[in-house]
């Protein structure tokens, strides 16, 4: 394990990083229903054309709780002078605009021109977050962004937000790390764990079930589903798991317009808890 995978990536949120008390008026939540990509930085496959707006429009339009979001920039500032459409925030707070009052970011790559990393917006409180940093190495930066969900019944919900390395010695030892992470969590609690793993040989699924995680789409279907490329899935990329919760009505989004939207294809699921 290499001393950069114990250390904390800058993090930032839509409010303050801890939450200690809150007092809701409505009714428990039972279900939450998720979504989870890869979104290419905004732009279409093989960065032919900048769509975030388009993006976001198609994302708006679904009843999302929770959306998991891998390579988001934090800023980019060559970008911004070269696209009129670019926003004058973070892609990730134009994504969230009215919907998600809520969001976490977690700074993985930084650059002289701007920086990226995963995101996750949300309808529902988020107590506290942290950015763990897992690159193996200089060549790839990676992180695994943890949130803390507080539900209006006062429950927690861990949401993971999970960008791994693109060869397979640097997954494992990511996964192993992800493993350790959960494990510290109390005992009964919550989470979902969902993002881009590059796991083409679909290993992770039983590396994490030796910590108590089901595959959403392996529950329904029997495998899990292909995601990459988009127009023309053919790999397992993108995961949903879940631990102390049951998952329903996963599906992979592969039609028009997502198919135009990155290079992934986004996969939906509902989460009982």
């Amino acid at each position: 394990m290499n001393n950069a995978s114990k250390n904390m990536s800058e993090i930032i949120s839509s409010g303050s990083e801890e939450i200690t008390q809150q007092n809701f008026n409505t009714p428990a939540v039972n279900k939450v229903r998720i979504l989870t990509l890869n979104m290419h930085k905004g732009f279409t496959f093989f960065n032919r054309r900048f769509i975030l707006p388009e993006l976001r429009d198609a994302v708006r339009a679904l009843s999302t709780d929770i959306v998991f979001l891998q390579e988001v920039h934090g800023t980019h500032l060559q970008h911004a002078e070269r696209f009129s459409d670019w926003p004058k925030v973070s892609q990730y707070e134009f994504l969230a605009d009215s919907m998600w009052p809520e969001y976490s970011y977690g700074r993985n790559a930084v650059y002289p021109h701007g920086d990226h990393g995963n995101a996750l917006l949300s309808k529902y409180p988020i107590a506290r977050y942290q950015n763990l940093d897992v690159s193996i190495g200089k060549i790839e930066q990676r992180g695994l962004l943890h949130s803390v969900l507080k539900l209006p019944d006062n429950k927690q919900l861990h949401a993971i937000c999970v960008h791994l390395g693109l060869r397979e010695n640097h997954r494992q030892q990511q996964l192993k790390l992800l493993c350790d992470l959960v494990q510290s969590f109390p005992a009964g609690e919550a989470v979902i764990v969902a993002g881009d793993f590059n796991d083409w040989r679909v290993r992770a699924n039983k590396i994490l079930a030796t910590v108590g995680f089901h595959e959403a789409f392996v529950d329904a279907f029997g495998k899990s589903a292909k995601s990459f490329p988009a127009r023309w899935p053919l790999l397992s990329l993108d995961r949903v798991y879940v631990r102390n919760a049951t998952s329903k009505n996963p599906e992979v989004l592969h039609d028009l317009p997502w198919s135009h939207l990155s290079d992934h294809a986004p996969l939906s699921v509902e989460v009982h808890i």
